[in-house]
């Protein structure tokens, strides 16, 4: 008799900076979410799909949960917390390097009254003093209990196995929602656009890419198997435009180049990448903007 399918929602939340994407990519085993070092990078909810054994995760890798102070900043924050709102298991992950910051206790506080499983992953284990490492675990369950604890660094892969084969095991019996070969929800032309922003934030200043967002204008099927792509990159100040584009272009080609390849490589063929800064003052608190990049408007 053959073992039953199993599937169901994980969400993954946390922290600016916690290593949700990360981690949601080590689950997949490849990429399909963007990282960089800054916080606050992603800003939509994206679900991985990760495969073990018979049982199928569809993982929610959701922003940051923090204190909001703009529009912007309150979408990604309700979109974190809507992520987890259908759940089968939420996993609380926690920079361990970091420890209980200010932030984190406030987000195991609020978890205090939800009703499905929540596990603890301590994550960054890798570059945590490992002798804190209980501690820290210990000072969590005093804040609420855990019905799972896992110490992983999704950086490296150490305990992410472990940590996939027990989500695979608690998942509840059922049909699998997507094909087994499908490692994402996200569109071709939501990940074009999100594999430029992530250029954004790995090329430029500290500030700057939080002003930025990225439209896909176009997005064309050649002959020949391979994609036109025309994206758009907003900026609110002329000032900011110049950065971007860097002087006679250099920087803004950088960051195609580097994003095309990401493109090729995820998805196996071949891209023309077309670029477009464009000025759209307040594109933050536009709803028509929001609408351009994929997010929900919020008052």
């Amino acid at each position: 008799m053959s073992e039953a399918t199993r599937c169901g929602v994980v969400a993954l939340i946390g922290a600016p900076n916690a290593g949700k994407s990360t981690l949601t990519n080590a689950l997949v085993g490849q990429k399909v979410a963007i990282v960089s070092p800054k916080v606050q990078t992603t800003r939509v909810r994206l679900m991985g799909v990760a495969m073990q054994d018979q049982s199928q995760l569809l993982l929610q890798d959701t922003p940051g949960i923090f204190e909001p102070r703009r529009r912007l900043d309150r979408a990604m924050v309700k979109n974190a917390w809507e992520g987890a709102a259908d759940a089968d298991i939420i996993c609380l992950l926690v920079d361990a390097k970091s420890g209980i910051r200010g932030d984190v206790r406030s987000l195991a506080e609020a978890l205090r009254e939800r009703t499905e499983p929540v596990w603890l992953i301590l994550n960054k284990v890798d570059a945590a003093d490992k002798n804190r490492l209980l501690v820290l675990a210990t000072d969590m369950h005093a804040i609420r209990p855990y019905a799972e604890t896992f110490m992983v660094s999704a950086l490296t892969g150490d305990g992410v196995p472990d940590l996939k084969a027990a989500l695979a095991k608690a998942v509840p019996e059922g049909p699998w929602l997507f094909p087994e070969e499908q490692t994402a929800d996200i569109s071709t032309r939501l990940l074009a656009s999100e594999l430029v922003r992530e250029q954004l934030f790995l090329q430029l200043g500290a500030e700057l890419p939080y002003s930025t967002a990225v439209h896909c204008e176009k997005f064309e099927e050649r002959k020949d198997g391979s994609a036109a792509i025309h994206q758009q990159i907003f900026v609110e100040r002329d000032s900011q435009k110049a950065i971007v584009l860097g002087a006679k272009g250099a920087r803004i080609k950088a960051i195609g180049e580097a994003a095309r390849l990401e493109m090729e490589a995820m998805m196996e063929r071949r891209v023309h990448l077309f670029l477009h800064v464009k000025v759209r003052a307040g594109w933050a608190d536009d709803p028509a903007s929001w609408r351009d990049i994929g997010m929900d408007w919020v008052e």
